[in-house]
C-alpha cells in the first residue's frame, strides 16, 4: 500500500508550528483611555493567578486518567502482522499511528525517507565432522501450540544478520565465547588460529555487530552468533514460561554506523547526496564477512563437535550443556548468505501539540514503530505507552490545558537497522532543534517485565526521581514506582553514552537534554518470533498496569519540562559525573606521561557556575509578586536559555577522533561495544590505543584529548553561567 500522508516534495510540506499571521493593516492612532486597559490587565492577572487551574492540577489530572484497555488495544493492533522496516505491514502500522494521532485534533505529518536496508536473499548453514552425517539446519524458529499468529507467521522476516556480507565460507569452527575483543586476545594467548576459520560466539555483553567485525579483524571468514540457554532459558521455555524457547533465534542488525549508510554526516532528503550501495557496504561500520544468527539448540549441536582445549569455567553452559572446547575443528560449518540491500522508503510519524508561551521551545517525546517480528515488546509496548499518553493529553486539553512549550511527539521508524529514522530527522532539523529544543524523552521497549531502568544526562537526574515518586507502582498499589526502581537492581541512573537507541542523535550529535527509560530492563524472546501480545499478555504486563505506568511517567515528565516556567533542571549531579570520570582516567594513566591538571581546573569552573546558577534558582524558587525576576520575563528567559544550553557546549563540531559523527565529549559509546556508555569516550579511545602500542606520541595523544574535554568543560561553565571571558 501506497505510504500514508506522505509528502514527498519537501518544499510542499507546511509547518508542524505554525507561523504568526500577517500583521493587520496600519491604521491612525488613536488616543485611549488607560483605565480600562490597566483593568483589563488586572483581571487577566487575577484569572492567571487565583482562576485559572495551576499546571499542577493538569499533572494530577494526567495521571489519573490512565487507561489499561486503550494501551493494550493499541498494542494488539500494532502486533496484528510483523512490520520490518521498508515493509507494507509497517506502512499500515504507521497508518494507525497517524490516525491515532489525528483524531486528537493534533496537527499530524509522515516524513519519508529513502534509506539503505538489508533483507536476506538466501541462507544455508551445514556442520560436518569426520565420522557423522551432515546436519543441514533448518534456521526456522517454529511456532508454538495454538499460536495465534500463526496464520501471519509466514510473513516474518528469515532468521538473518542485516547488512552481513555476502558470501560463503566452509571452514573449522572455532569457539569464542562472547566475541569480545578480549575472548579473541584470549583465544590467540592460546595458541588458537582462528585466519580463515568460522567463528561461533554466543549473545550477549556486546553488540552483535561488534562480536561480527572483532571475528573479521581476527581473521574469521564468517561468524555464527547462538542464543545460549545458560543466558537465555534458564527457565521455562515459551509458551509455558517466559524464556526463549529452543529454536528461537534473536535477529538483528551488525551496522555499527548510525543513520542512513547512503549519507553518513547528512540527512537523507529528496535529492540528496549518497554514497553507492557498494560504497556503503564496503566502510568500516560494515561487518564485512557473512554471518548468520542460530537458536540454542543449533548452537549445542555445533558446539557438542568442537574440540580442543576446554574453554574456562566463565565460557561454559549452563547445567546440562556439552563441555565448550575451543577448537579449531574437527567440527566444519558450511555457511552461506546473500544479502539484498535495497533503497527503501521509511516513515517518521509526527504530532504536534502547540506551546501557549513560548511555542519556539521543543519538549520531544520518542518512540519507534518498526520490528523485527511481531514487536509487542521491542518497540511496541513504548508506541501503544505513547498514544495512550497521547489520549490523555487530548483530555487535558478539551479541560482548558495548553502547555507552556511545544510538546512533540515523534514515532521513529528503521530504527533497528540502525537508529535511521530518528538520525535522519535530527540531521535534517538540526539548526532547528539545536536553537529550541529543550529535552528529548526516549522509550524504546516500554515494558518487558518488572523493575525500572532509566538512563539521563545527569542534570535530568533529579526531575527522574521526583516524577517516579508521584507514579503509582503497577505491581503494589500501597507504593509508588521510585519504591519499585529502588528495589530493582538497577537502581542508579545510567548514562546515555550507548547506542543502543534513538537517544542517541539527541544526546551524542547534537548535545540534546535526553531521558531513556522503561519498566523491565532484559528479556529472553527479544527480536525473536515470540515477542508477540500473547507474550506480552502472559509475562511481560498481564493486566498492562505497567504500560500506564510506563505512560504516566513519561508524560509527567513532559508536562514538567513543558509547563514549569523555571525549567526543572539541576546540573550538581553532573559535577559528579565529571568528577567520577576524572578519577577512572587517573587510574588508568598512573606513571604514564599524562597531565589532568587541565580536566580539573575545568571541572572546578563548572562546579562555580553549578554555584551560580544554583542561587539564582533559589532566589526564583522564593520570589513574591511585585520581584523584579517576576517583572522581567527576559531574565527568566535567559535563565532558561543557559540551562538548556549549556548541555549543546559539551560538544565539540570535529566530534571523536576517527569518530566524527559523535560529538558530545563527555558521553558516547565504547569503541569496541556500541550498547555500552563511555564518560570522555575520546580519552577513553586513546588510552586503550596508548595500552596497545606504549609510544610517546600515543600517549601524547591522551594528553591532547584530555585537552579537549578541558576546553569544552570551560565552554559549558561559561554558558550555564551566561558569562563572558
Amino acid at each position: 500500500m501506497a505510504p500514508p500522508h506522505v509528502e514527498d516534495d519537501p518544499s510542499t510540506r507546511t509547518p508542524l508550528i505554525a507561523a504568526p499571521p500577517p500583521p493587520l493593516p496600519r491604521r491612525a492612532a488613536a488616543w485611549l483611555h488607560p483605565l480600562p486597559l490597566l483593568v483589563a490587565a488586572a483581571l487577566a492577572t487575577y484569572y492567571h493567578l487565583l482562576v485559572a487551574p495551576a499546571p499542577s492540577y493538569y499533572h494530577s489530572l494526567f495521571l489519573s486518567l490512565g487507561s489499561n484497555d486503550t494501551a493494550a488495544a493499541h498494542l494488539r493492533a500494532l502486533t496484528a502482522r510483523p512490520h520490518l522496516a521498508g515493509t507494507e505491514a509497517n506502512a499500515a502500522a504507521a497508518e494507525h499511528v497517524v490516525s491515532t494521532l489525528s483524531s486528537l485534533s493534533f496537527p499530524t505529518r509522515v516524513t519519508p525517507y529513502s534509506v539503505l536496508l538489508s533483507y536476506p536473499a538466501h541462507r544455508s548453514l551445514s556442520l560436518s565432522a569426520p565420522g557423522r552425517a551432515t546436519t543441514a539446519f533448518a534456521l526456522v524458529q517454529d511456532t508454538y501450540a495454538d499460536d495465534p499468529n500463526a496464520g501471519v507467521s509466514a510473513e516474518v522476516v528469515p532468521t538473518f544478520l542485516a547488512y552481513s556480507a555476502s558470501g560463503s565460507a566452509a571452514a573449522e569452527a572455532v569457539y569464542a565465547n562472547y566475541g569480545r575483543a578480549e575472548d579473541y586476545a584470549f583465544l590467540a594467548s592460546r595458541g588458537v588460529n582462528v585466519t580463515g576459520k568460522v567463528a561461533i560466539a554466543r549473545y550477549g555483553k556486546v553488540y552483535r555487530g561488534d562480536k561480527v567485525i572483532n571475528a573479521r579483524l581476527a581473521g574469521a571468514a564468517a561468524a555464527v552468533i547462538y542464543t545460549d540457554f545458560k543466558d537465555y532459558t534458564p527457565g521455562k521455555a515459551f509458551p509455558d514460561g517466559p524464556w526463549m524457547p529452543p529454536t528461537g533465534v534473536q535477529v538483528g542488525s551488525t551496522f555499527k554506523g548510525v543513520g542512513d549508510p547512503t549519507t553518513p554526516m547528512w540527512p537523507s532528503s529528496e535529492g540528496c547526496e549518497r554514497v553507492s550501495i557498494a560504497e556503503a557496504m564496503a566502510s568500516d561500520d560494515m561487518p564485512g564477512i557473512p554471518a548468520l544468527p542460530v537458536s540454542g539448540r543449533d548452537g549445542e549441536e555445533i558446539l557438542q563437535l568442537i574440540g580442543g582445549d576446554m574453554a574456562p569455567e566463565d565460557w561454559q553452559g549452563g547445567e546440562g550443556a556439552p563441555v565448550y572446547r575451543l577448537g579449531p575443528g574437527p567440527a566444519v560449518l558450511n555457511l552461506t548468505y546473500t544479502g539484498n540491500e535495497t533503497m527503501a522508503t521509511i516513515q517518521n510519524v509526527i504530532a504536534v501539540i502547540e506551546g501557549k508561551e513560548e511555542p519556539d521551545r521543543y519538549v520531544i517525546l520518542g518512540n519507534h514503530r518498526d520490528a523485527w517480528t511481531f514487536g509487542a515488546a521491542d518497540p511496541n509496548s513504548g508506541t501503544a505507552a505513547l498514544l495512550e499518553l497521547a489520549q490523555r493529553l487530548s483530555k487535558l486539553q478539551n479541560k482548558g490545558w495548553r502547555p507552556r512549550r511545544t510538546i512533540i511527539l515523534c514515532n521513529w521508524d528503521a530504527e533497528e537497522y540502525g537508529l535511521i529514522g530518528s538520525t535522519e530527522w535530527v540531521e535534517e532539523n538540526r539548526a532547528m532543534l539545536t536553537s529550541k529544543t529543550v529535552a528529548y524523552l526516549n522509550v524504546d521497549i516500554g515494558v518487558c517485565n518488572s523493575g525500572v531502568d532509566a538512563s539521563a544526562t545527569p542534570q535530568l537526574d533529579e526531575l527522574l526521581k521526583q516524577a517516579s515518586k508521584q507514579v503509582p507502582n503497577p505491581d503494589n498499589g500501597t507504593e509508588s514506582l521510585y519504591d519499585m526502581w529502588m528495589a530493582s537492581d538497577s537502581s542508579l541512573i545510567g548514562r546515555l553514552g550507548g547506542g543502543s537507541s534513538d537517544y542517541s542523535a539527541f544526546v551524542q550529535h547534537i548535545g540534546i537534554p535526553s531521558v531513556d527509560m522503561s519498566i523491565g530492563s532484559d528479556y529472553a524472546v527479544y527480536h525473536s518470533l515470540y515477542d508477540d501480545f500473547t507474550w506480552m499478555e502472559k509475562y511481560g504486563d498481564p493486566m498492562f498496569r505497567r504500560h500506564v505506568a510506563v505512560a504516566s511517567m513519561w508524560g509527567l515528565l513532559a508536562l514538567r519540562l513543558s509547563d514549569e516556567e523555571i525549567l526543572p533542571f539541576n546540573y550538581s549531579s553532573y559535577v559528579a559525573e565529571l568528577e567520577k570520570g576524572a578519577v577512572g582516567i587517573n587510574e588508568r594513566v598512573l606513571g604514564m606521561p599524562v597531565s589532568l591538571s587541565p580536566l580539573h581546573k575545568s571541572i572546578k569552573e563548572f562546579d562555580r557556575a553549578v554555584l551560580k546558577v544554583d542561587s539564582e534558582l533559589e532566589v526564583l524558587q522564593t520570589r513574591n509578586f511585585w520581584s523584579p525576576w517576576r517583572n522581567n520575563p527576559l531574565k527568566v528567559r535567559d535563565l532558561n536559555d543557559r540551562l538548556m544550553m549549556t548541555e549543546r557546549a559539551f560538544t565539540e563540531r570535529e566530534g571523536l577522533s576517527g569518530r566524527p559523527w559523535y560529538k558530545h565529549m563527555i558521553y558516547g559509546p565504547s569503541l569496541y561495544n556500541d550498547y555500552g556508555a563511555e564518560v570522555y569516550p575520546g580519552v577513553d579511545d586513546a588510552i586503550q590505543t596508548a595500552k596497545k602500542t606504549n609510544t610517546s606520541e600515543s600517549w601524547q595523544s591522551v594528553q591532547h584529548e584530555i585537552h579537549r574535554i578541558a576546553r569544552i568543560i570551560s565552554q559549558a561553565a561559561l554558558v550555564l553561567s551566561g558569562q563572558l571571558t
